[in-house]
């Protein structure tokens, strides 16, 4: 199978069904998160009716605590015979509104002393026994409902004390319009809601004006209707026992108002299915436009994506093969764009930096080894040629010592020179220390260094010169190194140059840094080997052992600086350093 159909089949399984589960997946998540939120929404309502409900009932409480306790309330131990205590209760029943339906006074006997309805004033209230407890000072009487809710009240009464003795002058009632519930359940059933209110036996006590028109006030609902009435939630209804094919519910049992504990009643604000789920049937309906959009474009793209990626990938894992096999780096496959293109370049790049990182840790490998060779060389050798320069160094002394063996101590003492370099070399290679920066004039440096050679390369007929064209040659630069560095670069084309060889160094301005340029008229150094010339123990001369250049390498990048062996003008080996000005850029 072709690259280019697994690729178009790989798409179409990766962009349609993907595509499709997605969508799906996205409209359950979206639809049961709706669905979360209005049935939270439902219990926020209810917590917040239950609120009101109770704010109200506390504020009517407070009314009959605060009532009682006044002085135009003794009225009734004389039986308000200047009617100050009946034409208090009708101003207060009139200053509040249809809040109370009667406000009225009894006296011990329970015979009305005084009320807001003049009609009332001699009649005897039954005895009745006390439906809720509402503190130790008012007690709440049992519900009245009428079958028209027009009348109905909730009674309130509270026992008023005599100021002067103890005992109780008589009793405040006051009738609270209980159609201030309703109209609290009305104002929340909005949008297709409905709400009641619950007493503790899970009877409807208060509905809004859907359900009393239904006949549901006072109607007892089945246990199993809410899971746990007590403390409020969130359930789903099949419709019983209101008329509905599927209901959402929230629930909140009411906690109380400030320190008044509540009646232990439940708000229900109940919203039908077909209601509460129109916006999921909508967004559904845009899920599945979404999905065949989704479809019909990923397949149009599938064939065209497919056609344009198989050719740079082809190219690409021909680029990859001819890497693993032969371990080197082939020609770059062919420039592509867009996103393909990235990754081919991204991944030629990933190549290359493997390449190098080959190449990195087989230098670092060789640089381990020379630091283990170097410290135990230092540690074996150097005392024993210190001893054995010393010893040829007394000998050559002694008066009675023939020619030959004055001649042989030359020998010893020379040769334990050389090797005493040797080890010196291989620890500055292997532990070289950070260059001391100071502003030097790199073109005295290179003038320096030239006349330090002069004598060595007039032996073997070499000409030396220099050009020198900076303009400011002036570089923060460790004078001692880059004197070693010059000296090693000329020194190799000394060594390397037949008679009458030329060798010559140079100093440019390059924006930002200085470029110095050593070249030759020698061999010149072969394409294939002029990444490695850095490498440690890489040697082209006879009898080198490769260290020299690593150095030259190390006190560069030391500087901040690269170097690079190229091709000379002059037929030889170029070698061009590039040494940064402000080196603290360049770490």
């Amino acid at each position: 199978m072709t690259i280019r159909r697994t690729l178009l089949i790989a798409f179409l399984l990766v962009s349609v069904l993907p595509s499709a589960l997605l969508t799906s997946l996205a409209f359950f998540t979206a639809g049961n998160a709706m669905r979360e939120q209005i049935g939270r929404s439902l219990q926020v309502q209810a917590a917040t009716v239950s609120e009101a409900i109770d704010k109200m009932l506390f504020e009517r409480l407070q009314n009959a605590v605060t009532w009682r306790q006044l002085e135009v309330m003794q009225e009734i131990q004389v039986g308000d015979i200047d009617k100050r205590l009946a034409k208090f209760l009708s101003d207060v029943q009139s200053g509040y509104g249809d809040l109370y339906r009667e406000l009225s006074c009894t006296d011990p006997d329970n015979r009305i002393i005084a009320s807001s309805n003049p009609r009332r004033i001699g009649q005897t209230l039954p005895r009745s026994d006390a439906g809720l407890q509402a503190g130790q000072q008012v007690l709440i009487g049992n519900l009245a409902l009428s079958p028209d809710a027009a009348d109905d009240v909730l009674p309130i009464h509270t026992a008023i004390p005599w100021r002067f003795k103890s005992g109780q002058a008589g009793e405040l009632h006051l009738l609270f319009n209980w159609n201030q519930i309703y109209r609290i359940l009305d104002q929340a059933a909005q949008g297709g809601r409905v709400v009641m209110l619950l007493d503790q036996h899970q009877r409807v006590i208060a509905a809004s004006s859907t359900l009393r028109q239904q006949g549901f006030l006072l109607r007892t609902l089945p246990a199993y209707w809410l899971p746990d009435a007590s403390k409020g939630g969130i359930t789903v209804l099949n419709g019983e026992p209101y008329e509905f094919s599927k209901a959402i519910v929230g629930f909140d049992h009411a906690s109380g108002f400030q320190h008044f504990p509540g009646f232990g009643w439940t708000t229900v604000v109940i919203q039908p299915s077909s209601v509460a789920l129109v916006p999921v049937k909508h967004m559904a309906l845009v899920f599945l436009i979404l999905l065949a959009v989704t479809s019909l474009f990923a397949v149009a793209l599938s064939f065209r994506v497919a056609h344009r990626i198989a050719r740079p990938i082809a190219a690409l894992t021909a680029f990859t093969r001819h890497f693993m096999r032969e371990k080197s780096l082939p020609p770059e496959p062919a420039a592509v764009g867009g996103e393909v293109g990235e990754l081919t370049q991204a991944f030629i790049q990933t190549v290359q930096e493997l390449d190098q990182s080959r190449h990195d840790l087989v230098r670092a490998s060789k640089l381990a080894v020379l630091g283990e060779l170097s410290a135990a060389m230092a540690h074996e050798v150097r005392t024993p040629l210190g001893i054995l320069r010393s010893s040829a160094q007394m000998l050559a002394r002694e008066p009675q010592l023939s020619p030959e063996a004055r001649e042989l101590t030359g020998f010893i003492e020379s040769e334990t020179e050389r090797l005493n370099k040797l080890v010196s070399t291989l620890l500055d290679s292997a532990r070289p220390r950070p260059p001391a920066l100071r502003p030097c004039d790199f073109h005295d440096l290179i003038r320096h260094c030239l006349s330090l050679l002069t004598g060595h390369a007039e032996k073997k007929h070499i000409h030396l010169r220099s050009r020198l064209d900076a303009s400011d040659p002036m570089l923060a630069c460790d004078a001692e190194q880059m004197t070693q560095v010059l000296l090693n670069l000329v020194l190799n084309a000394i060594q390397i140059l037949p008679a009458d060889g030329t060798v010559e160094v140079a100093c440019h301005d390059a924006q930002d840094a200085v470029r110095i340029e050593v070249d030759d008229n020698g061999p010149g150094i072969p394409l294939n080997e002029r990444a490695q010339v850095f490498d440690t123990f890489f040697s082209r001369r006879e009898g080198g052992i490769g260290l020299g250049l690593a150095i030259v390498q190390q006190i560069v990048a030391a500087h901040g600086g690269t170097i690079v062996a190229g091709e000379s003008p002059l037929g030889g080996a170029r070698f061009t350093i590039h040494l940064p000005r402000n080196t603290s850029e360049h770490p």
